[in-house]
């Protein structure tokens, strides 16, 4: 097998895209194509090799394969400057044979010198501020949801609340009513006090007229 170098993967994303956000571990994804008939082995390495953990960092794609690559970036106490970042990654890969076992790759395989097919792909690392959440398109259905519960919500309480008002509408008037009776009657109560007071002193007063009147008393 004669060397020579070529595109043997594709790689999606172009950038190693990451949201970043102090004290947290960030992740993003890489997705290598095998564009050959041929097996690929891959092997992944960074400038920053204790900043970032990459798994599988080694390993074979299937002629007209994919694999799926995790890049996480350990948690951040502060931001570089600007936002930007200088670290870098970079994707090497090579037509191995079809027996060969991922524990069995080694660097050697990845350069001219070893006859093999080989290509190399670098990608650069962009950090972004973390997405703010909005409420946009897509989340339409939802807010139609809420608001169609929030306007049921008051008028099934009204309708729960009407009744023990109209309850107690009544029950005011009936307490009014009963108050207005009992003040009837205490008025009934005082003007026949009053009449039974006029016709006891009446009688008192002719008593004394007729003592007073009767011969044989001094």
């Amino acid at each position: 097998m004669s060397s020579e170098s070529r595109e043997l993967l594709g790689i999606d994303p172009a950038e190693l895209l990451f949201s970043f956000e102090l004290k947290k571990q960030i992740s993003c994804s890489l997705q290598l194509t095998n564009q050959t008939d041929e097996y690929v082995a891959f092997k992944v390495k960074t400038t920053s090799p204790k900043k970032y953990c990459v798994r599988p960092n080694n390993g074979i794609v299937a002629p007209r394969s994919t694999s799926d690559v995790l890049v996480t970036m350990q948690a951040q106490r502060e931001a570089p400057p600007d936002m930007q970042c200088k670290d870098k990654f970079l994707v090497q890969s090579a037509i191995v044979k079809q027996d060969l076992e991922p524990k069995d790759i080694t660097g050697d395989m990845f350069t001219k010198e070893s006859g093999n097919v080989v290509d190399e792909v670098k990608l650069k690392v962009v950090y972004a501020p973390p997405q703010p959440t909005s409420l946009n398109e897509g989340s339409d259905e939802g807010l139609g949801s809420l608001s169609y519960q929030e306007s049921k919500g008051p008028r099934e309480s009204e309708t729960i609340t009407s009744e023990p008002l109209v309850l107690i509408s009544k029950l005011n008037e009936e307490n009014n009513s009963a108050i207005q009776q009992n003040k009837m009657l205490q008025e009934d109560l005082v003007s026949v006090f009053l009449d039974y007071a006029n016709v006891l002193g009446h009688d008192i007063l002719f008593n004394s007229k007729h003592q007073i009147n009767c011969p044989g008393i001094n």
